[in-house]
């Protein structure tokens, strides 16, 4: 029963995201490409085939501008915190938000960068860095590194606590990382080299 309800949530957290945002992505074609399509028709005198996907690719990248500029991120804010009032609209939309997130590069929620931890219990541990910080048990400040290292999928996953002296960090985008786990190691290449840019144990500025 442990491993049933263990691969039903996994499954759930899979592939809802991914079926909210095929079908988000379906609806706003459908919707863009209705009422676009017959305006297109008139102005044209015929019908032209992918004018409705570029004109969807065109609006999503008219927003992802809009939402860039100071005063375009200040309203989507304000209208974020509305909608998050919502219970329904809550419970789907920060899920998704907090998943798209944590793979996206320019993103402070998301994972930060591929790390390399020499864990002398598990040895060479592979996870992806999401918080430097810093503990103070009484005798000064000890650097810590929040490690999240996927186990069953790469949704699913552990936090570990490391000090900063026993984390390295590979030459490996955020990207290969996730395509490393997702293939279960096979993604990997024959010879992995750590980042001279920052040494073994030295944690990245923090953003």
């Amino acid at each position: 029963m442990q491993w049933l309800r263990r691969s039903l949530i996994a499954g759930f957290v899979v592939t809802v995201p991914l079926i909210i945002t095929v079908a988000a992505f379906l609806w706003l074609f459908q919707f863009i490409d209705g009422v676009m399509s017959p305006a297109y028709a008139r102005w044209i005198g015929r019908e032209v085939p992918g004018l409705g996907l570029a004109t969807l690719l065109v609006s999503v990248l008219f927003v992802g501008v809009f939402a860039t500029n100071v005063l375009g991120s200040r309203l989507l804010t304000r209208g974020e915190a509305y909608l998050m009032r919502l219970p329904v609209f809550r419970a789907v939309y920060v899920p998704v938000k907090q998943l798209v997130a944590a793979f996206s590069p320019d993103s402070r929620m998301g994972f930060k960068q591929v790390v390399l931890v020499d864990d002398p219990r598990r040895g060479l541990v592979l996870g992806f860095l999401t918080k430097r910080f810093a503990l103070d048990r009484g005798n000064g400040d000890e650097d810590l590194v929040a490690v999240y290292v996927p186990t069953n999928h790469i949704y699913f996953g552990d936090i570990h606590v490391y000090e900063s002296s026993v984390v390295s960090y590979p030459d490996l985008s955020v990207q290969e990382g996730v395509q490393i786990f997702l293939t279960g190691g096979m993604a990997l290449s024959a010879q992995l080299r750590i980042d001279r840019g920052q040494p073994a144990g030295a944690a990245p500025p923090a953003p």
